[in-house]
């Protein structure tokens, strides 16, 4: 049996949604950090008040579509658990972020919101009301694609991999192909053109990955080689049958030995153990001058 247009589209839906709600859930370890810490100092809030921003218009346009079911499902867990995050991130933080994530809630949430639903509501009717929410959503939806430039840009200079989790990055990348073949198959432009430009920066970012991790890599195997290859020079003490491990060269060894001679009347036992290999200088008790080699 074929499949329709309608049946591949609900299948890349389902798949959007799981693969939406995994992101969803990508912040949870930073919260979890946050509680054992008992403090969100220096932690932003503006990644889940946006987040929550989105998915309330997404919402509201998929209320004006028809056969926008699964956009309406995941959105709704998208504001449940971005709530639950900003009033978490609120619990915990100092009095100025706290202030400064409640302007943020009035301007985006209450403000912004607010004033796209009167504005749709008293001035459009019918499909344009639509269109124009579509529009809003679109436009949006680019700024918050266009966000993670902000870390590629830090992951180039710094050339550090480390503010640029793989995971996360494959999920949003994942997540924009659904919900590009979702919107392509719905003929819903407003869906599908926004996660072209996710897919392109998810592709981006999973590269940067790949060859900055690469260079990390070779930069601390650099950092270690000379550890490695360095000799460990040995002094063995037969009287106390000591072995001691001090940081010197080939050329303070001889120098040790060297002086060793002028003051020392009895044997004196020198090994070097670059390579696994034992070489003696021994002294005699006498008036003559001796040579030694290393």
């Amino acid at each position: 049996m074929a499949f329709s247009a309608d049946h591949w589209s609900f299948a890349f839906g389902v798949l959007g949604n799981i693969v939406s709600f995994i992101v969803f859930l990508s912040p949870l370890p930073t919260f979890y950090t946050i509680y054992k810490k008992k403090t969100a100092e220096g932690y932003q809030s503006i990644p889940y008040v946006v987040a929550l921003f989105s998915s309330m218009l997404w919402i509201y346009y998929a209320f004006l579509k028809t056969n926008t079911t699964l956009l309406i499902t995941i959105n709704s867990f998208g504001v449940f658990i971005e709530t639950i995050y900003v009033g978490f991130y609120l619990f915990y933080a100092p009095k100025k972020s706290r202030v400064q994530t409640i302007k943020m809630l009035l301007l985006f949430v209450v403000g912004g919101f607010g004033a796209i639903i009167l504005v749709t509501q008293f001035l459009f009717k019918g499909a344009v009301r639509g269109q124009v929410v579509g529009w809003i959503c679109l436009v949006f939806s680019l700024c918050v694609f266009v966000a993670p430039l902000g870390i590629v840009r830090k992951v180039i200079k710094t050339k550090s991999v480390e503010y640029m989790p793989l995971l996360l990055s494959v999920f949003l990348t994942l997540s924009a192909v659904m919900w590009f073949f979702y919107g392509l198959l719905l003929k819903d432009i407003n869906i599908a053109a926004p996660n072209v430009l996710g897919f392109i920066f998810g592709i981006l970012q999973m590269v940067l990955y790949v060859i900055y991790r690469k260079k990390e890599k070779a930069i601390l195997k650099e950092q270690k080689l000379p550890e490695i290859q360095k000799p460990a020079m040995v002094v063995v003490d037969e009287n106390t049958n000591n072995k001691k491990f001090p940081e010197l060269t080939q050329e303070q060894i001889i120098d040790i030995v060297r002086l060793g001679l002028m003051v020392c009347s009895e044997k004196v036992h020198v090994a070097s153990c670059p390579h696994g290999t034992t070489c003696e200088a021994k002294v005699e008790n006498t008036s003559k001058e001796q040579t030694v080699d290393a």
